[in-house]
């Protein structure tokens, strides 16, 4: 017999985890999870045994199924704001080359999420305390279209309404791309088109 094998305990230590790493791996196991079981599945002590981790460790990540749940849409969020904001920076300063930019990065982000992403906001708007979570982060972005757009809006800027309808149809267009009813790139073409058509209706209101 070798010595390895007359002393099994001689085997590397596994490498512990820093915490970091270790919510980058819970949420990655938690994205599976609905991804494959949809989000009804997804509680704190499945997440324990799918990742093969000890309940407390998930519960000090997360406290609750509720947070679970805003940690996921917090990273997707920042997902789409890397995505959003690198594009930003190569594209060109003009309304199409911007429209271009918050249609294309909006739809890549929900296909990259795929059918998971639908079910965690249904999650969310579930609870008042969740569905405040996701309007926050829904200000946010809509501030830095507002942002991205405004330079080539008229003297009245872009209003709330238009942002809020612009929100609505990049939601439909995205889980319709998601679920098959239509394709990426029709996602993409009517969302632009919608996002050009809002800014240059306030450039035809006149100022009263």
């Amino acid at each position: 017999m070798s010595s390895h094998e007359q002393n099994p305990s001689s085997a590397p230590p596994r490498r512990r985890l820093s915490r970091e790493d270790r919510q980058r791996q819970l949420l990655d196991v938690a994205w599976r999870l609905v991804r494959e079981e949809g989000s009804e599945a997804l509680t704190l002590a499945r997440l324990a045994e799918q990742a093969g981790v000890t309940k407390p460790i998930v519960y000090d990540h997360f406290l609750t199924r509720p947070g679970l749940l805003a940690a996921l849409y917090q990273d997707y969020d920042a997902r789409q704001t890397a995505l959003m904001d690198a594009a930003l920076e190569a594209s060109e300063a003009t309304l199409r080359g911007r429209a271009a930019v918050i249609a294309c990065s909006y739809v890549d982000c929900v296909q990259q999420q795929g059918r998971e992403i639908p079910g965690v906001i249904a999650a969310l708007d579930s609870s008042p305390e969740l569905e405040s979570i996701k309007r926050e982060y829904e200000a946010i972005f809509l501030d830095k279209c507002r942002a991205v757009l405004e330079p080539f809006a008229g003297p009245r800027g872009i209003g709330q309404a238009g942002l809020r309808a612009m929100l609505g149809a990049a939601e439909a267009l995205s889980d319709a791309a998601a679920s098959g009813d239509i394709s990426t790139d029709e996602a993409k073409q009517e969302l632009f088109l919608n996002i050009v058509a809002m800014v240059e209706r306030t450039i035809d209101i006149p100022v009263a």
